[in-house]
């Protein structure tokens, strides 16, 4: 969920924390980092969204193919969809289009500055909806709020019941206890603030949870498919289906080789902003992950 101009320091890449964790050994452990502390997952925390999105549908509460203007005070006739938000077609822009500070770039996206963004989309699409896909941290703000909306209920509170109940995942959040933390650190070494996540921004990068829940978020979506397909959210490649995150300390890799039912979770601290994708796709095509629970 970093913003595209965004790089990790070099002097970071000495200090890297590493988990990588498969069901064909105990998770693997560098540089200090922990499976028991809450961690950022980034951009993750749309495949919760997108999920959600499915669920809502297949209780009746919405369509996919809804228009935006139906669940949000949005201009009508965009021609944008929950289905255009959820698979990065909208057209419209990877950030909202506000001032957005370089050391906490998503502090000032509020409530009520979505609220205004959503009341003039029509002037802020890039490209048609449905022609072109653009990464949209902004679109995913968009649709977590157009859920909340519809299901007539908070957006955690969307997620919390339809998602995270039904697959028995308690340690992911987006407000973990403080002491249980797991951040990134300064080049002295020190530990320092997270980004503020918990705005308008939180249905596209949000949440933190504990390397083990991630696992069974992975298990419980694409191994398993408890909750049904998996969401529109997931990326596919090949035999391999996946979604990152990061943010300015935190990267996350999860993914699926759809052939021969291997999975991984990556996560690494202080890190480059690739490092977590090159672990987890080499680990999934090299098939050092082997199958199983």
């Amino acid at each position: 969920m970093a913003p595209a101009a965004y790089r990790a320091p070099m002097a970071l890449r000495q200090r890297t924390r590493t988990a990588v964790l498969t069901p064909a050994a105990p998770p693997r452990l560098t540089g200090g980092h922990r499976t028991d502390a809450y961690v950022e997952i980034g951009s993750l925390t749309k495949v919760l969204t997108g999920t959600a999105l499915d669920r809502l549908a297949a209780d009746g509460v919405l369509s996919p193919d809804d228009p935006v203007e139906r669940w949000l005070d949005a201009p009508r006739g965009t021609g944008i969809t929950l289905r255009h938000l959820a698979e990065h077609t909208s057209g419209l822009p990877r950030l909202p289009p506000l001032f957005l500070p370089r050391r906490d770039p998503y502090r000032r996206f509020d409530a009520a500055a979505l609220r205004s963004l959503v009341g003039r989309l029509d002037t802020l699409a890039t490209t048609a909806p449905g022609t072109a896909e653009e990464y949209s941290n902004f679109g995913y703000a968009v649709l977590g709020a157009a859920l909340a909306a519809a299901a007539g209920e908070p957006y955690e509170q969307v997620v919390q019941r339809r998602v995270l109940d039904p697959l028995g995942i308690q340690e992911m959040t987006a407000r973990p206890p403080a002491e249980r933390r797991l951040t990134g650190t300064s080049r002295w070494g020190r530990p320092r603030a997270p980004w503020a996540t918990d705005g308008a921004v939180l249905p596209a990068g949000g949440y933190w949870a504990t390397l083990p829940a991630v696992a069974e978020l992975v298990r419980g979506l694409l191994v398993d498919q408890v909750l049904g397909p998996p969401a529109l959210t997931w990326r596919q490649n090949g035999a391999l289906i996946w979604h990152n995150g990061g943010t300015r300390d935190a990267q996350v890799f999860a993914g699926l080789h759809r052939e021969n039912r291997t999975w991984v979770v990556v996560h690494c601290l202080d890190a480059g902003p690739d490092e977590a994708d090159r672990a987890g796709v080499r680990l999934l095509r090299d098939g050092k992950a082997d199958a199983g629970r």
